[in-house]
């Protein structure tokens, strides 16, 4: 997702940036958590703080992967069958729509042959692992910290803004 920002070099005719430019501003604030930069931010909308001025800036950015089970043939299969039913059940309703002869035979058909099909795929990509990667994972890219910046003519007054919502914390 692109968004504009007032002093950001290289905008196009319609505010976003066409190619990716390091963000500029001074910091105004700096956060453990992506919450907590949205709230600082939240703070400084509520109190009429020109957020449009403001940048919010993931720094040292990683890669998380976090494993969320074992696998095993029978949870692969089971999931395949069920990824190629859903499948196969929205073809055979497609289908049936259009069938002259009644839109039961193509939804048990599509349910039957997406079942097969889900099977199947499941099965090979497993196989190919050869056991390499028995377990499964949700990734995310996440940044080590969050600064707040804004542009320089409001800096100071956001700087003060947020020392205060720190404050009061």
């Amino acid at each position: 997702m692109t968004t504009a920002t007032p002093f950001a070099t290289g905008a196009n005719s319609t505010g976003a940036n066409a190619l990716p430019t390091p963000p500029t501003g001074w910091p105004i604030g700096s956060y453990g958590t992506y919450e907590e930069a949205q709230r600082a931010v939240d703070h400084l909308a509520d109190n009429d703080f020109p957020v449009a001025d403001v940048t919010i800036v993931g720094v040292e950015p990683m890669i998380v992967e976090r494993v969320t089970g074992r696998l095993t043939w029978g949870r692969v299969l089971g999931a395949g069958a069920a990824s190629g039913a859903w499948f196969g059940l929205f073809v055979g309703l497609l289908l049936g729509l259009f069938s002259t002869g009644g839109a039961l035979a193509p939804i048990v058909t599509g349910l039957v042959v997406g079942t097969v099909f889900g099977l199947a795929s499941a099965a090979t990509r497993y196989a190919a692992t050869r056991g390499k990667r028995d377990f499964a994972s949700t990734t995310q890219l996440v940044a080590g910290r969050y600064d707040v910046l804004s542009h320089p003519r409001s800096a100071e007054r956001g700087r003060e803004m947020l020392t205060a919502l720190a404050w009061r914390s």
